[in-house]
């Protein structure tokens, strides 16, 4: 699975009054903190005399050196705050920015003070607001409370998000399909407005190749083929033809996910490919995803979009999985069945047996569709959509609970005021269709709406 992580850009900032030895006293401690964090970043030891923002005229030489290097940046106010050349800074990077700075200590015994780190937090965000930079902020602290790490990690996993959407190319691969009218979505504004790269796969060209690939690694699909029915049981397949297909066509769409840059994946997911490969392509998506490339159903571009903030958010601790909001549970008033197709094997339940086989809804179909119950754990669900102009983001949190069985792939999920959801969705402009991963998220989600002009955070639970 591919992991990517931002790279951050240290800018300590100081002044020219206020003790310069303490001020880097802390920036020695704050870099020993990022190296302990394991966080990748670059300082400005190398663009500026000790490596500490002090004077307006800083701001060129720094920008020149973090320039197209860094994802984001973070400012520790070391000492005090040379207000206007951080904000220029961070104005003229535009890139996500974090403030903090220590809490100061009592003054001295004589009455002075080393440090007004707090005082120079507050002059350097009005001038943040000022120029109009969105930042995110960690409560004024001492070095050793969680706050911190916490706080840096949470932005880190913000930085990644955004820089995750920023850099979105999705692979089409056929076209919507006709009477899902629901996935319809306007790719000239999506490219316009967040520079959203939709790249059209014709499905006859890349059907051809998947047999090609076939006819080339043959042997290995069959290897892969016995090894899977060590772990899933395989129903309806009078050969081993159609798997080989999509292990096959797997393997394409990765190929050409690395060749031209894709995120993810919007995929035809029926009836055509389906017909042509003698299976249901189900167990593709799961695959992808497990890889770092989600790939929504049913062409679901929107989807994607909600699946690659998703994943990035989440660093890549687990693929994400796209699921339909489904039906409500029989008896908990507060959850819903997570339902669909194409989840990652991985996340399956350990407890239940995994089976490919016919679709239960689509008789007479080609085989290859999934089921299993997904494993337990805490959620977090998304939503990118938007029309007429108005694009939002809904993100909320939930944990899975016992429910009945069905067939496909599933897990039912508790929230707390599953009405309020329910009304927020119907009332738009969403669909059923919403991205999931384990974990808490939504946080991470809802900062990085800061850093995407002219999209909007929706928290379900609140419907605004």
């Amino acid at each position: 699975m591919i992991r990517t992580t931002p790279r951050l850009g240290l800018v300590p900032i100081g002044k020219f009054v206020f003790s310069h030895e303490d001020a880097m006293r802390y920036k020695a401690r704050i870099e020993k903190l990022l190296k302990d964090m394991k966080i990748d970043y670059v300082n400005i030891d190398a663009a500026i005399p000790d490596g500490m923002v002090r004077d307006q005229r800083h701001v060129d030489a720094v920008v020149a050196h973090l320039r197209g290097k860094v994802d984001a940046i973070f400012m520790p106010h070391c000492n005090f705050g040379t207000e206007g050349a951080a904000a220029m800074i961070a104005h003229k990077l535009g890139v996500p920015v974090l403030l903090w700075g220590p809490r100061d200590e009592a003054p001295l015994p004589d009455g002075t003070r080393l440090r007004d780190s707090l005082c120079g937090l507050f002059a350097s965000s009005k001038v943040l607001h000022k120029l109009g930079v969105p930042f995110t902020y960690i409560e004024n602290c001492r070095m050793e409370d969680p706050k911190l790490r916490a706080g840096i990690a949470d932005f880190m996993a913000t930085a990644n998000a955004v820089r995750g959407f920023r850099n979105l190319r999705i692979g089409q691969v056929g076209k919507r399909i006709d009477f899902f009218y629901s996935c319809i979505v306007n790719e000239s504004e999506l490219l316009e407005r967040f520079g959203i790269e939709i790249v059209p796969i014709d499905l006859i060209d890349i059907i051809k190749a998947t047999k090609g690939r076939l006819a080339k690694n043959r042997k290995a699909y069959n290897d892969e083929i016995a090894a899977l029915r060590k772990k899933v049981t395989l129903e309806g397949f009078a050969t081993d033809e159609p798997l080989l297909n999509v292990m096959a066509l797997r393997d394409e769409m990765l190929h050409r996910a690395d060749d031209l840059g894709f995120n993810a994946f919007a995929i035809e997911s029926f009836m055509s490919i389906c017909d042509e490969l003698g299976a249901m392509i189900e167990f593709v998506h799961g695959e992808l995803a497990e890889r770092g490339y989600p790939c929504s159903t049913e062409t679901d571009i929107h989807g994607a979009v909600s699946s690659v903030l998703l994943q990035y958010a989440s660093h890549h601790a687990d693929p994400t999985f796209l699921a339909d909001l489904t039906i409500r549970h029989p008896q908990n008033d507060n959850a819903v069945l997570l339902w669909h197709c194409g989840f990652p094997l991985g996340l399956s339940h350990p407890d239940r047996q995994a089976k490919i086989g016919t679709h239960w809804i689509l008789p007479g179909i080609a085989p290859g569709s999934c089921h299993w119950r997904m494993k337990d754990g805490d959620l977090t669900v998304c939503r990118f959509d938007g029309d007429r102009g108005e694009y939002r983001l809904l993100a909320g949190e939930g944990r899975t609970v016992d429910g009945p069985d069905t067939q496909n792939v599933y897990c039912w999920m508790e929230v707390d005021n599953w009405p309020r959801w329910e009304r927020t969705l119907v009332e738009g402009p969403y669909i059923h269709h919403v991205a999931a991963s384990y974990g808490h998220h939504a946080r991470i989600l809802r900062e990085a709406v800061k850093y995407i002009p002219g999209l909007t955070f929706v928290d379900p639970a609140k419907g605004e």
